[in-house]
């Protein structure tokens, strides 16, 4: 039920920013306004594939009749050998990442609170300083990819962005992504000066106070690594699944470039 509840609120978050379509073999996602988004533009698949070469043929007219680079993002990858063997014969790059699920354990710690530290719900505002530092954080993909992605959640009603103050100082931004009632922790990030001084803890902290007013049955969080998974561990957050995923990209960078 775990996994169920895994992708069908991936499933909902890709779909705030992107167009899916349906097909015989998997979905498309795609936004015409954001071309370098990966999440917002690839092929999803993760059924076994009759005609990989033909499931191939497609996804690259597709994406290329676009102007956008075709990729795919792969899962049960043990069922799909024939795919990602064909990708890789046909000059895709291909990389696999480990993918950490942790589930909040619904208990709020009691913990002091930093009195030189002021939380925010992001709006109009001070909409600017939160963009600001999602923009200058590099595993996001930068400003250009960002700054319109941005605005996209900002304005959908499934969002709320939080905005964490120190000393007055805009520093530190997390989102929280909520469908039916199941949410997501998101975009977690703080300025790089202002790192090692526990301010995502305070940050995470609070949300979680947030959500709990809600009335959720799950809090998510998907960390990019293992030293991140680490840092939720502290904050009642348990690792459930280590999801393995592939990405097939036929140029740019790879997930792992970019996120350094």
């Amino acid at each position: 039920m775990r996994i169920e509840h895994i992708f069908r609120l991936d499933s909902a978050f890709l779909e705030t920013f992107s167009t899916r379509t349906e097909t015989k073999w998997g979905s498309l996602f795609l936004n015409e306004n954001q071309p370098s988004y990966y999440d917002a533009n690839h092929a999803h698949i993760s059924e076994p594939c009759e005609n990989p070469q033909e499931v191939m043929e497609e996804v690259i007219a597709f994406y290329q009749s676009k102007n956008i680079i075709p990729r795919f993002y792969l899962y049960n990858l043990d069922a799909i050998g024939n795919l990602i063997s064909t990708l890789k014969n046909n000059h895709f790059g291909y990389e696999e990442l480990t993918m950490p699920v942790q589930l909040w354990d619904n208990k709020i710690l009691n913990k002091k609170l930093n009195e030189n530290v002021l939380f925010e719900i992001v709006t109009e505002s001070n909409y600017s300083e939160a963009l600001a530092i999602e923009c200058s954080i590099r595993e996001f993909g930068g400003k250009e990819v960002r700054e319109k992605a941005f605005e996209e959640e900002f304005n959908h009603p499934n969002f709320m962005h939080y905005l964490l103050r120190y000393d007055g100082v805009a520093c530190a931004t997390a989102c929280l992504f909520i469908s039916e009632n199941q949410a997501r922790l998101e975009t977690v990030a703080t300025l790089e000066a202002y790192r090692g001084r526990g301010l995502i803890g305070d940050l995470i902290h609070y949300i979680q106070k947030e959500a709990a007013k809600k009335d959720l049955e799950n809090l998510w969080v998907f960390p990019i690594n293992e030293e991140i998974e680490k840092v939720y561990l502290k904050y009642g957050f348990h690792t459930v699944e280590k999801l393995i995923t592939g990405h097939a990209f036929l140029g740019g960078k790879s997930i792992v470039e970019i996120r350094g």
